[in-house]
């Protein structure tokens, strides 16, 4: 009798072991270029863009590594530090509009995340999960003046990344935040089906990855999970060499709110939600039904004519930005 239990249980163990492994093994990332095209217009960052007066700051992050951002610093003393996250697959010359619009109200920084086009720093994979909130926090505490406002923004995946910041350990660093068309989980009701044809999920690795990790197993975390359709023209212009086309499975995991995502949103300090009423990715009407419930600090606007990507340089939004911050 005991045999016949102890053989039930190791071949339970074994099949358990076994149905991640092969789900992982049974996907792999395609050739970017069989990649199908998506719904996303690309037409507002096909172009190069100059990066106002900003210069490349450096900061040394808890790991020794070098972390880098964009600076465009104020002339006046009494403005916040707004510490701005790019969106999936690219860095922070993304906001050098944005930038250049909030010249003045405030101190920017554009941060080059790990794991992305860094600059002269690094551009490999992060060493553990939750390790972009380390650094924006290590970002935040070496930039940040004494008695300083901070402000989080984030665009798409950044803003996503705002939103877990939020609910995480070093949430308290944040006065205020801005969510521009943030993402929030893949299974929100404002999210899109395969975020309109921009991201090529791998959903049977990310499967067998999250219940490896569900065990305590991360020695397969570096696998690619997520990778991103960008067009020709990026991929092999002369800006192919700044884009990110895939992620891993603890860097894609780490680019967003955790699992109760709602939980990290109540989290939030006072923010302010921008998004195009033609985001190709997510349901702009749907953020404040979402959100309000669970956080009732938040300000809503639903811009006219304005594109998933186009929300970041729309004119408007710097405006709702500056009465924002002031």
């Amino acid at each position: 009798m005991f045999f016949s239990i102890l053989k039930f249980l190791l071949i339970s163990i074994a099949i358990t072991a076994i149905i991640p492994i092969v789900l992982i093994l049974s996907q792999r990332p395609v050739d970017p270029e069989d990649l199908p095209a998506g719904k996303m217009s690309f037409d507002d960052v096909t172009a190069d863009r100059p990066r106002a007066e900003m210069v490349l700051d450096q900061v040394e992050a808890r790991d020794g590594e070098t972390l880098s951002a964009w600076s465009l610093p104020a002339s006046r003393q009494d403005v916040p530090l707004v510490v701005m996250v790019h969106g999936s697959g690219w860095h922070g010359g993304q906001f050098a509009g944005l930038a250049a619009r909030l010249e003045g109200a405030a101190d920017v920084l554009a941060v080059n995340l790990r794991g992305h086009f860094n600059g002269p720093g690094m551009r490999g994979d992060i060493a553990y999960m939750g390790q972009l909130e380390d650094d924006l926090a290590d970002l935040i505490a070496a930039k940040r003046k004494p008695g300083q406002e901070v402000v989080l923004l984030g665009h798409s995946s950044g803003g996503g990344l705002v939103v877990r910041f939020a609910g995480g350990a070093h949430g308290g660093m944040i006065d205020k935040a801005v969510l521009l068309a943030p993402f929030l989980k893949h299974n929100a009701p404002t999210t899109r089906a395969k975020s309109g044809g921009w991201a090529h999920v791998l959903l049977r690795r990310i499967i067998g990855l999250s219940m490896l990790n569900t065990a305590g197993i991360h020695a397969l975390d570096h696998l690619t999970v997520i990778q991103f359709a960008m067009p020709k023209a990026i991929r092999e212009g002369e800006r192919g060499n700044e884009a990110t086309l895939a992620y891993s499975w603890r860097l894609n995991q780490s680019y967003a709110p955790r699992g109760d995502y709602l939980a990290d949103a109540a989290a939030l300090p006072e923010f302010l939600l921008v998004v195009g009423k033609d985001d190709e990715s997510f349901v702009a009407q749907g953020y404040e039904p979402l959100l309000a419930p669970v956080n009732d600090s938040g300000q809503y606007h639903v811009l006219d004519g304005v594109t998933h990507l186009g929300v970041v340089d729309a004119a408007r939004t710097a405006e709702l930005i500056r009465g924002f911050l002031s």
